[in-house]
C-alpha cells in the first residue's frame, strides 16, 4: 500500500505531478499512473507500464527540471473516465490525459499525452 497522497479529483493529478517532479520523486510520479498506463513520451515513442514510467521519470528528473503549475482546461468526466488537459504557457500545443476512477474513489492516469505541438501552417 502506498503512503502517497491520492488524487481524489482528476485535477489533483496535475498538482501532485508537479509537486513530486519538483521533489525529484520518480516513484511518486509513477504512482499517479495505473499499472498498464501509456505515456506518449519520449517524442515519437510510447512508454508502457508503471515500472517503465518510473524509469523514464527517474531519467528525466535526474536533470532536476522545475515544473510550474498550469491552469487546467475544464475537466470532462463520463462515469469513471475523465479527460484533463492544460495549455502550455507558450501556446505551442496542449497536454491531455485520461484518468480512471479507482475502486477507492481516487483517480489515476491511464493515457498521457504530455505535449503535442500544433502544426504550423
Amino acid at each position: 500500500m502506498s503512503d502517497y497522497e491520492k488524487a481524489m479529483r482528476p485535477e489533483d493529478i496535475t498538482r501532485l505531478f508537479v509537486e513530486r517532479s519538483n521533489a525529484g520523486d520518480a516513484a511518486g510520479v509513477a504512482e499517479l499512473y495505473e499499472e498498464d498506463a501509456v505515456i506518449a513520451f519520449p517524442p515519437g515513442q510510447q512508454t508502457v507500464g508503471r515500472t517503465a514510467i518510473r524509469e523514464l521519470w527517474a531519467s528525466v528528473l535526474a536533470n532536476a527540471p522545475k515544473f510550474e503549475p498550469e491552469t487546467p482546461l475544464p475537466t470532462l468526466i463520463s462515469g469513471d473516465l475523465a479527460l484533463t488537459s492544460t495549455p502550455p504557457k507558450d501556446g505551442s500545443g496542449a497536454r491531455a490525459q485520461v484518468a480512471r476512477r479507482q475502486a477507492d474513489g481516487s483517480w489515476l492516469r491511464v493515457l498521457d499525452q504530455p505535449e503535442f505541438v500544433t502544426p504550423k501552417a
